[in-house]
């Protein structure tokens, strides 16, 4: 199959609104013996890495893929790219969005050590969290408006634009589903064991919903469960699967468990959609 080099867009061709003063440069963090894999992080200026299927096998369907990281990195790989490219082998466009980050040490392993006493330390990641959420919002809101302005130019059809985040990026694409304008819209949502993220209402005309998580993660229970009952007693169309192990963060990695296959489960509930 021939895939297209990626694409690379700044997502606010003109300053990200709300952080205009920032000042730190966005910076790849390799694999570690403190952090196994690679890391985005310090990211000021969010983008969109654009990944295109073959035309040939192209479905007109894409998502906005948004990797976790506790707000302080992206896990930019097994959440990211990997994603990326399975859904491209299927015919699926893959944006994946760089979105701002908690600012962090630039040497890596003081960061190491800040991350770690503030990973430790539930409440003071929510409140770092809860000052960025406005921003990250903003940031998967205009993900899905860049993707549908340059639909044609991709070869997407604009009512086949969804997005799916997760861990951090799962609340990024909560934040999106739930206060969405015209433009922003996304036409199917898919928050993979989500971060949690208080919203007000589920909007009149909800899009479709796709939840996965594993039941040993409490975080991700405690955050899904309340989003897919309010999805249900809306009427809106929502699917739930909970598997009994997996942990929190296993995005495309082999464990050897049911949850491995939850990305095929995906693309099955995808495919009766259109």
């Amino acid at each position: 199959m021939n895939v297209a080099q990626p694409i690379i867009i700044p997502i606010w061709p003109t300053g990200a609104p709300g952080s205009e003063d920032w000042t730190h440069q966005e910076q790849l963090t390799p694999p570690s013996a403190a952090l196994n894999i690679p890391v985005v992080r310090n990211v000021v200026q969010p983008t969109l890495t654009v990944y295109l299927p073959d035309p040939q096998h192209a479905t007109g369907a894409a998502v906005v893929v948004c990797p976790g990281g506790a707000y302080h990195l992206l896990a930019i790989e097994h959440e990211g790219t990997q994603v990326a490219q399975w859904l491209n082998q299927r015919g699926i466009a893959a944006c994946v969005l760089r979105y701002r980050l908690i600012q962090t040490a630039v040497d890596d392993q003081e960061f190491f050590r800040q991350f770690q006493e503030t990973m430790a330390e539930r409440s003071r990641i929510q409140k770092l969290s809860e000052q960025l959420f406005p921003l990250i919002i903003a940031d998967g809101k205009q993900a899905v408006r860049v993707t549908r302005q340059h639909a044609t130019a991709w070869g997407i059809l604009p009512e086949r634009i969804g997005i799916m985040g997760f861990s951090a990026g799962g609340a990024v694409t909560t934040g999106t589903v739930t206060q969405y304008d015209a433009d922003s819209r996304p036409n199917f949502a898919a928050p993979i064991y989500s971060a949690p993220l208080a919203f007000e209402r589920v909007p009149a005309d909800a899009p479709p919903l796709f939840i996965a998580l594993a039941g040993d993660d409490q975080m991700a229970v405690q955050s899904s469960i309340p989003l897919y009952s309010a999805w249900q007693a809306a009427g809106h169309t929502a699917e739930l699967h909970i598997y009994a192990k997996g942990g929190h963060g296993f995005g495309m990695n082999t464990q050897n468990l049911p949850s491995d296959h939850w990305i095929e489960r995906f693309g099955e509930w995808l495919d009766t959609l259109w």
